[in-house]
């Protein structure tokens, strides 16, 4: 069994990729944003076309005005007068807004554990063919990974996570339309056990309009999971990086539910703003695991937050 999963991918393709699918953000308003410090001083003008910039990029109001009361006061304090400089501060601040949280458990692998990662998230953001890359990426990585069907409200999300899972050569357990979720992770767990699995990833429901039968839900199958033995659980959201503030809106509605142990980024490659991310991990303090950059499988990458900045500012 495979004891700790960390992308094998080059480090150069990877970081390709990535600026490939940050393209329209980096040629959009952070171009924009970069080309505020190709001129000869910093002026009042500047700082608030820069404000204006990073709201639009949905960074966000507060988080946004925050970053600029900290990056002036930086200017100030270690006497920062060539453009180029602030350019390079921003970067920086920008940075430690990602790293800001505390590293997460990697893992779950010691002793036999079995991580069963749910993943939740509104109808159209992507998550079936998340949860496909991400099954396409750890089996990659070596893992023995499983995929429940559990969002049993829609036919069509089960079937297409069956074609995924054929793609991405990982068994999808699944149940009849309309049946009960907890009935088929059951199902899905005692085939994970018995295929002695590193990761379960369950397809959940995506639905926002009733929070408590959404939470019960999520109980329910959070006890399945906890009687099934030597198992971890941790929720994984996917938010659609074109819808901006409406996905942190929903990541807010979701984080009132349950409790967010990290988010994927889909549809990157779809957006002109990119700063959905900043927003996340400032104002939510979720840290985001992947970024999905494409239509194919392999269009995913653990978030690495330098690798991201830089693709944004190229």
């Amino acid at each position: 069994m495979a004891r700790f999963f960390r992308g094998r991918q080059d480090p150069k393709v990877r970081d390709e990729k990535l600026e490939e699918g940050l393209q329209r953000s980096r040629t959009g308003l952070f171009g924009q944003m970069s080309a505020l410090f190709d001129r000869e001083e910093i002026t009042d003008e500047t700082w608030e076309e820069l404000e204006e910039l990073l709201v639009a990029s949905d960074v966000g109001v507060e988080t946004t005005f925050g970053l600029v009361e900290h990056l002036q006061d930086r200017v100030e304090s270690e006497k920062l007068r060539r453009p180029s400089e602030v350019r390079q501060a921003l970067k920086d601040e920008l940075l430690q807004m990602l790293t800001s949280l505390p590293p997460r458990r990697d893992g779950p692998l010691n002793g036999g554990t079995l991580l069963v990662t749910l993943v939740v998230g509104v109808n159209g953001v992507g998550k079936t063919t998340s949860i496909a890359k991400i099954a396409n990426r750890l089996r990659d990585n070596g893992a023995n990974v499983v995929i429940g069907a559990a969002d049993t409200f829609r036919a069509a999300a089960i079937d297409q996570l069956e074609v995924w899972g054929q793609r991405a050569g990982v068994p999808v357990i699944a149940g009849a339309p309309n049946s009960d979720p907890a009935s088929v992770v059951h199902d899905a767990l005692s085939a994970a056990i018995s295929r002695r699995a590193d990761v379960l990833l369950v397809d959940t429901a995506g639905r926002l309009h009733t929070k408590y039968n959404l939470m019960e839900e999520l109980r329910k199958i959070q006890r399945v999971v906890t009687r099934g033995g030597n198992t971890r659980i941790e929720n994984l959201m996917v938010l659609d990086a074109t819808t901006g503030q409406n996905g942190l809106e929903q990541a807010r509605k979701f984080a009132g539910t349950v409790t967010l142990d990290g988010v994927v980024l889909s549809k990157m490659d779809g957006t002109s703003k990119g700063g959905i991310a900043f927003a996340i991990v400032k104002e939510l303090g979720v840290p985001i695991r992947y970024i999905a950059t494409g239509e194919d499988i392999d269009d995913l990458a653990e978030f690495d937050a330098r690798a991201f900045v830089d693709a944004l500012w190229k």
